[in-house]
């Protein structure tokens, strides 16, 4: 027997006599639709059906405008008198049909989401076209088109709304002032910017999350202990637009650690008893890598999270409105020097050996991040006693 579904609108019509597009409700939208025409099954985990909860759960008013839609297929469409509901009959493929969700699986999924964790979708829409009697040919074809598009990514997205725009401008200032010259992609395929990891936006907000000590402390009642260096976001909140525009001035420090880094690596990889030699997991010989500052490039490659462990173990120099509690130039090339002599470099010729080479499994482990950051600690509390120690002699030389 066919089966019946009922989805919510706030109005439709037919773009031809077997086709209906509809404003739904995503409230009440039924999750249990069957895939059958849908080529590929929804993942929680890709990208794709992150982004859409995102979406759906930050802004669920917006989301009409910002989402493609659903495209169904029913045997039959018959619409309430009152217009406010349609009634879908659905066969299965046990019943010789090929009905259901042709394109918008990780949609419904992240409806299905949303609802289980209880947000309030209620001003939630989205569009939906209904293909009305498709043969299963007809049906998969439809499926195939819509599902092989090639996807934007969240970054274009996220430009694409302007909230790019406050980085883009503060970049724009750093060059007028500083005579540099930033190569940084805000979209998919810009022109003019190499697709190296490194001049990605999503690098540089990476490099700044590193810095926010109160986000992420370790000693704090924080939920997150270090920064997720795998966090893209989908779009920005504005209280998120606000705590990075907070973090901004800290982003040419990060850049100089990484950059800093990055020379260090140069100079041990290319020493004269070390010709052709590398025993550093992660970095490539082969390869080249170039940051979003243009007077850098480099002899090797790196992954892009390469440094963020380094960036990070800094944030333990800062205090609560992001000042340094001892000036950056006066710690800053002692501090990364002991870092690489003591741990990094260490670490990465451990990972060789034990032939551990996938950069972000490197970058990602969660010990490395400790073991700087506790190291950071106890060299500044070296710093401040020596501080200290040095103020007494001069009070003392004084008096």
């Amino acid at each position: 027997m066919p089966k019946n579904w009922i989805i919510k609108v706030d109005n439709y019509f037919h773009a031809n006599p077997d086709c209906i597009i509809a404003t739904a409700h995503v409230d009440t939208f039924p999750t249990d639709l069957p895939l059958e025409p849908n080529i590929r099954e929804p993942n929680r985990k890709s990208s794709t059906y992150r982004q859409i909860f995102d979406s759906l759960t930050t802004e669920p008013q917006k989301f009409f405008e910002r989402h493609s839609g659903i495209v169904l297929c029913a045997n039959k469409v018959k619409p309430s008198k009152d217009k406010k509901h349609l009634e879908l009959e659905v066969l299965e493929a046990a019943e010789g049909g090929s009905d259901g969700i042709i394109n918008g699986g990780h949609t419904v999924l992240a409806f299905d989401s949303a609802k289980n964790y209880k947000y309030d979708l209620s001003v939630a829409r989205v569009k939906i076209t209904i293909h009305i009697g498709l043969e299963e040919t007809e049906a998969k074809d439809i499926a195939l088109a819509s599902n092989t598009t090639s996807p934007v990514d969240s970054r274009s997205k996220v430009n694409a709304r302007g909230d790019y725009d406050f980085i883009k401008s503060y970049l724009a200032q750093l060059e007028l002032k500083e005579s540099r010259k930033f190569r940084v992609a805000y979209y998919q395929n810009q022109s003019g910017v190499p697709k190296n990891t490194h001049c990605n936006v999503t690098h540089l907000f990476k490099l700044l999350n590193c810095l926010d000590r109160n986000r992420y402390n370790p000693e704090g009642n924080t939920r997150s202990k270090h920064p997720a260096v795998s966090n893209t976001p989908s779009q920005l909140s504005d209280a998120e637009r606000e705590r990075l525009i907070k973090l901004l001035p800290l982003l040419t420090k990060a850049m100089w650690i990484e950059q800093r880094l990055y020379e260090i690596i140069q100079e041990y990889i290319s020493k004269p008893k070390r010709k052709g030699i590398n025993d550093l997991a992660s970095i490539d010989m082969r390869k080249n890598t170039l940051l979003a500052d243009s007077k850098y490039s480099f002899g090797f490659g790196a992954p892009g999270d390469l440094a963020l462990p380094i960036v990070a173990s800094y944030r333990v120099f800062l205090d609560k409105e992001y000042n340094w509690i001892v000036p950056f130039e006066d710690l800053a090339e002692d501090f990364l020097q002991q870092l690489w002599d003591s741990y990094f470099r260490k670490y990465l010729i451990s990972e060789k050996i034990a032939g551990n080479t996938v950069g972000a499994k490197i970058c990602r482990n969660q010990e490395i991040w400790d073991s700087l950051y506790i190291f950071a600690q106890s060299y500044l509390n070296q710093l401040l006693v020596k501080m200290v120690n040095s103020a007494k002699r001069e009070e003392l030389t004084l008096k």
